[in-house]
């Protein structure tokens, strides 16, 4: 990976959307590692995400309020001189999209529109940097997606990060407001409290001796992305686009570049926890593209960018951010 430069971030205002699920509370921990001041706007109280179950709620200032509400936004980067924008807050969850269309339209696109707007009326903003996915490219024939394909959602949550990813494009490259984008997979890793993710469901249940559940039939392709390297990557789009400003208005893939089925990596997840229990495939799921994967040349050459953790090791790491999750619970 590529390193981090500690004196970017040091004392930098730094706000987070999104802080409380699971990329924003990694990232946020690692920009108070950094000695950033790290601003955190929160709709929810979640008292079992990174941000409150850990000394990092008393350690960064937090906002309570919603991306929604584009007056708060415009406060919340001048009064706190705000220089970096990591925008991560989403509604995530495909299923909840596919039952909750306009929820996930203004989360998601709205949501968007209302951090890039008060970002241009936020003179102090250096960077933005915004948190898409490998879904707003919708379904091409042609693996791996690279990031000259087409933006071409066609289900309700594609299409939300469709249309934020050109939202992103258009700020940039008519106003100049300084938006970069980071496209990952599917992110897996401690402190995701999503159990009907196939990762922590699946951790979930075979540390509780009960056999995983695959909604699908189990033959969907997807990366799978550690999520402390997520976290990095979006830091490491900011330290390049504070260095290269032409850099405005790019979209870069995140990948390992090993996509698994969903049957893969249930069985990487039984290997990680020691577990012989065998899933059930209950072959429900629907309105999903049945094969996804990035390249990510780009951000090899153009950002010195490499991931630390290996499939193997990350959810290694995650088994045991779970074991001692499910521990602490039992013992409250």
């Amino acid at each position: 990976m590529k390193r981090l430069n500690p004196d970017f971030w040091r004392d930098r205002p730094v706000l987070v959307t999104g802080a409380t699920g699971l990329q924003g509370g990694w990232l946020v921990k690692i920009l108070l590692d950094l000695e950033a001041d790290v601003v955190c706007l929160v709709r929810d109280r979640i008292p079992r995400s990174l941000l409150y179950s850990t000394e990092m709620i008393n350690r960064a200032r937090t906002v309570r309020g919603d991306i929604l509400d584009r007056d708060l936004m415009e406060r919340v980067m001048g009064e706190y001189e705000i220089r970096t924008v990591f925008h991560l807050a989403a509604q995530s969850i495909v299923s909840i999209a596919n039952r909750n269309p306009v929820s996930t339209f203004e989360a998601n696109i709205r949501g968007t529109w209302n951090v890039l707007e008060a970002a241009r009326r936020s003179p102090k903003i250096e960077q933005v940097v915004i948190a898409s996915s490998d879904k707003a490219y919708g379904e091409h024939d042609a693996l791996p997606y690279r990031e000259d394909f087409a933006l071409q959602g066609t289900h309700p949550y594609d299409v939300s990060k469709s249309c934020a990813d050109l939202i992103s494009t258009t700020y940039a490259h008519t106003y100049g407001t300084p938006t970069i984008i980071a496209r990952f997979g599917n992110l897996y890793g401690g402190g995701d409290l999503n159990w009907n993710r196939i990762v922590p469901g699946t951790v979930r249940s075979l540390l509780r001796g009960e056999r995983p559940i695959i909604r699908s039939e189990g033959t969907m392709v997807r990366d799978y992305f550690y999520v402390e390297d997520g976290a990095a990557a979006h830091m490491v789009l900011a330290e390049r686009l504070a260095e290269d400003v032409t850099l405005a208005g790019r979209a870069f893939n995140f990948s390992t570049e090993t996509p698994l089925t969903v049957v893969e990596i249930v069985d990487a997840v039984r290997r990680a926890i020691s577990s012989d229990l065998l899933p059930k495939v209950l072959g429900e799921a629907s309105n999903e593209i049945r094969e996804q994967h990035l390249d990510a040349t780009l951000a090899r050459e153009l950002l010195g960018w490499r991931p630390t953790f290996g499939l193997d090791e990350g959810l290694e790491r995650t088994a045991s951010w779970y074991r001692a999750y499910f521990e602490h619970r039992r013992l409250d």
